[in-house]
């Protein structure tokens, strides 16, 4: 396996679904080396549309690189073996419900009293303390509580709130925030001898994501707080969530303009068009033959009736104009004005797509009982310390024996341990 730039760093993982998870395996590609407990049945996400007897490939996208280890938790003698291993373990990360660690006897001040500079990852969905700190959640609830639904606009066919269905954002999000996490925190530690304890919640998360908007900023919000107004008095008057959307919606008079930053269907499929200075828009104009100034006009004004109105005309005619070419002749036309576009994709067309291929980006694995596989590789490049896919996902308990001895167990307590259930 190749080394990274966490080399000899330990990683001891109690979590489950994703964003603990995708954090550990960001660590095992720069690295580290992870081992991940789980319980007898297998953590969650193996059991989540299984493909065959405890393996899923959402299991298997998010825990290549680790070692399996079983421990039935909620026996004291797992929870001794967990103690007999923190000598050894740099990191640990949790993002259980937040009265469980407490109880299994794995909480931060138990672990650290072992090995006082144990960094320490609590992962939990809306933080410890508050009226929410007792909630469990995952990423659906996090977007609506946070705003990130709302702020996405969509409905269902019902008028009900329609979610980020693409991934879970506030999941994966909050991984790279654990594993950005731990290295500063591995650095401090370097520096000092100093372990401690980071906490991160899935809230927080979907609240950076959403910086400019939730922004207090006084000088800047007078736009702000008449929309707000709207939406309070369309509440008290019991309004649906599609009249919410309508009273809160900030960009609903920009759509009367917008030829620069929007997708657009096209002959054969669709493209988007990313453009956000006055020198991309005359590109833009320039590449689909337009006199329309949209957002770039200098009497741009869509509250007005008649500006809007031929707004709306002008937007049609550029719509028709995308739609009489495919999208290769577009980006053609595209990439010689230098306009940022790209066609859209369906995720899946990316394990084919050139420019991956050429950076590198996916990686082939051989897992130990579905055979090939290639997956999302590194998210990072290093030219000193390269980071590398530290094999597939283990199966469930592959590496329990291992860990064990490394503990300084021997073949008998091994067989002790797995007849009283404890291990597995």
């Amino acid at each position: 396996m190749a080394a990274g730039p966490l080399d000899g760093v330990t990683v001891l993982e109690f979590t489950q679904i994703i964003a603990g998870p995708f954090g550990c395996q960001n660590l095992a590609d720069m690295g580290a080396d992870v081992i991940k407990v789980e319980p007898p049945e297998g953590e969650p996400w193996r059991q989540f549309a299984q493909f065959m007897p405890g393996e899923a490939k959402y299991f298997q996208s998010l825990n290549r690189g680790k070692q399996s280890l079983v421990l039935a938790l909620q026996e004291p003698a797992a929870q001794e073996i967990v103690h007999r291993l923190i000598p050894q373990i740099d990191v640990v990360v949790v993002n259980y419900r937040p009265d469980v660690p407490q109880r299994l006897r794995i909480d931060y001040d138990t672990l650290s009293a072992i090995r006082p500079d144990l960094i320490y990852v609590d992962n939990t969905a809306f933080g410890r303390k508050g009226p929410w700190a007792h909630r469990p959640g995952y990423d659906i609830v996090v977007q609506a509580v946070s705003g990130l639904m709302a702020g996405e606009g969509k409905t269902d066919a019902h008028g009900a709130p329609d979610l980020i269905r693409s991934t879970a954002i506030a999941d994966y999000g909050t991984g790279l925030a654990i594993a950005w996490g731990v290295c500063a925190a591995l650095f401090h530690r370097e520096r000092t001898g100093e372990g401690q304890l980071i906490s991160s919640t899935l809230l927080q998360t979907a609240l950076a994501f959403q910086g400019s908007s939730v922004f207090e900023l006084p000088a800047a919000d007078a736009m702000v707080q008449m929309r707000m107004e709207r939406l309070r008095q369309a509440k008290a008057a019991g309004a649906s969530y599609r009249e919410l959307l309508a009273a809160h919606n900030p960009l609903a008079a920009l759509a009367a303009g917008n030829i620069y930053y929007r997708p657009f269907a096209t002959k054969d499929g669709a493209l988007a068009i990313g453009a956000l200075s006055a020198s991309l828009w005359a590109k833009v104009r320039t590449a689909i033959g337009t006199d329309f100034l949209g957002m770039a006009d200098p009497g741009f004004n869509p509250m007005d009736a008649a500006w809007r109105a031929k707004a709306e005309a002008a937007v049609a005619a550029v719509e028709e104009t995308l739609r009489s070419r495919t999208t290769a002749e577009w980006m053609e036309i595209f990439d010689r004005e230098g306009v940022p576009a790209s066609p859209v994709h369906f995720p899946e067309e990316m394990l084919e797509d050139p420019q991956v291929a050429a950076n590198e980006m996916l990686v082939p694995l051989e897992h130990d009982l579905s055979g090939p596989q290639r997956q999302v590789g590194p998210i990072l490049g290093f030219s000193k310390t390269p980071l590398a896919a530290q094999g597939s996902s283990p199966p469930l308990g592959r590496d329990t024996d291992a860990v064990l001895k490394r503990a300084g167990y021997g073949d008998a307590d091994i067989a002790r341990f797995r007849e009283q259930k404890v291990v597995g």
